[in-house]
């Protein structure tokens, strides 16, 4: 094969592959948005199993009450549950005890922030 002929054979196999890719290419775009369909119908836990990464959906918890406040910074609160925060362990290390950061029923600090006792 002379040079002519090698560069028209290369033309016609880089136009069929582009053909190949542009159909690859809009049967993956389909198949994608089937994947995504049950999102958009309002089950996004469900998405996540369907694509097969072999996990059930979590179970809902119910919203847990803080029972411990950073007093520097009341916004910052702890449930109780899982790690403790940076912020009660820093305090902790420091001689502070668990106690004193507790939120109380009535909504008040501990007793040593509470009321005007002079200790």
């Amino acid at each position: 094969m002379d040079f002519e002929e090698l560069w028209l054979l290369h033309e016609e196999l880089t136009k069929i592959l582009a053909e190949k890719i542009t159909a690859e290419k809009r049967e993956l775009e389909k198949r994608l948005a089937q994947l995504n369909q049950p999102e958009q119908v309002g089950e996004p836990e469900s998405g996540a199993a369907e694509m097969g990464l072999g996990q059930p959906p979590r179970r809902k918890y119910p919203k847990v009450v803080p029972k411990y406040f950073n007093p520097l910074k009341p916004t910052e609160t702890w449930s109780g549950r899982g790690k403790q925060p940076r912020w009660l362990v820093a305090a902790l290390q420091s001689g502070h005890t668990l106690e004193e950061f507790r939120i109380h029923e009535n909504g008040e600090a501990s007793d040593q922030n509470a009321g005007g006792q002079g200790h």
